[in-house]
């Protein structure tokens, strides 16, 4: 695992464009496959991958590459450099990564969607009778009380001395009560109930649209007069050449670069912040939003807390927000962001394929709402 193994013989020239540049940038640190890797801790099978053109890395792993070579060499990259390395990334992002394991991802999403939208709707269905159940037998109770006291108000009458109150009335009572305190916590689960079916049929709605995105016809991933051209961007046409705003919210600056390099070509204009509190000030400005991606995993301010503060104001509130996470698929959490005012809650590392899939269906939803009449 020490030396530079050769190139892939498959690779497209995306690809192996890219990765030459990478095994050019790795020699200049004269240093064994192995021992990078140990440095880096990252494992050295996956770094001679990388270098191999077999797997394209993220992009975090080409800053730390530069970065390196200027502890080294006691030199930074040039800009120039840079965005050169940047762009070969991007391209070889686009031509390695094919449409079929985002269409097969987003049918599996929707097909949960869809189970949970069933589920939720039974259990809609068994609160509700539930709850007309406790309160048919507080109505009962109720009768059965009136009559009761009908019965020892006549007994005071017609005796004329105080009568005791029967003893059913306080066992009557004492039921009404825990059926009463029945019906409220079933009540607050039924309303819960609701917000899943809502949340997961408005889902349903959106994958479709996604989906359709994906698998509607797209232009080659083929260089054009000596520029890739970006995926996606027959769908662009398809509904106009009319951009929108995305705000992109990650603490991490290569992690914001990669969204750029994955969101390039739709011709939308990608905003991006640093943090919960950046993302905030980003939103004063008077130009809407149509989108905003945010980081989960954000200190001071996390994306639950950035959302909530989002949600909040007025001019804000209808913004789509899709929460992006390194976090596992813990419902609990997906949960937590659905009702953090989400629409989507995206686990890393992202399928280019979706994410651009998923920006495209809310641009068109928000592009359509500002021409309907």
């Amino acid at each position: 695992m020490g030396e530079l193994r050769p190139l892939a013989a498959d690779l497209n020239d995306d690809c192996r464009r890219f990765a030459q540049a990478l095994r050019t940038l790795f020699a200049g640190l004269d240093v064994s496959i192995r021992r990078y890797a140990a440095r880096r801790y990252r494992d050295a099978g996956t770094v001679s991958r990388y270098l191999s053109g077999v797997r394209v890395p993220p992009w975090e792993f080409v800053v730390d590459l530069f970065a390196d070579l200027a502890t080294d060499h006691g030199a930074t990259a040039t800009p120039l450099t840079l965005d050169h390395v940047r762009e070969l990334h991007r391209c070889a992002v686009q031509a390695l990564v094919s449409p079929a394991h985002g269409i097969e991802v987003l049918q599996r999403q929707l097909a949960d969607a869809d189970r949970e939208a069933r589920r939720a709707t039974v259990q809609e269905d068994l609160l509700g009778d539930a709850l007309l159940d406790r309160q048919h037998r507080i109505a009962d109770l109720e009768v059965r009380l009136n009559l009761l006291e009908a019965q020892w108000t006549a007994e005071r009458t017609h005796l004329r001395v105080p009568a005791v109150e029967p003893e059913d009335a306080d066992d009557l009572r004492a039921e009404r009560q825990r059926l009463e305190e029945q019906v409220r916590s079933l009540e607050a689960e039924l309303e819960e109930t609701r917000l899943r079916v809502m949340i997961a049929e408005s889902r349903c709605d959106v994958l479709e649209r996604q989906l359709a995105i994906v698998e509607g016809p797209l232009p080659a991933l083929a260089p054009d007069d000596g520029e890739p051209v970006a995926a996606l961007e027959g769908v662009v046409a398809a509904i106009g050449r009319t951009s929108a705003r995305i705000l992109a919210v990650d603490d991490k600056q290569p992690n914001l670069l990669a969204l750029e390099a994955v969101l390039a070509g739709l011709g939308h204009e990608v905003v991006t912040a640093d943090s919960g509190q950046a993302a905030l000030k980003a939103l004063l400005d008077g130009t809407g939003f149509a989108l905003i991606l945010l980081d989960v995993q954000m200190p001071d301010m996390d994306g639950y807390e950035t959302a909530i503060h989002i949600k909040r104001r007025a001019r804000t509130r209808n913004i789509p927000i899709i929460f992006l996470t390194a976090m596992d698929h813990d419902p609990s959490h997906m949960f937590r962001g659905y009702t953090a005012g989400a629409v989507d809650y995206l686990v890393k590392p992202f399928d280019p394929w979706i994410i651009r899939a998923k920006v495209e269906a809310f641009v068109q939803m928000y592009l359509e709402a500002r021409i309907a009449p």
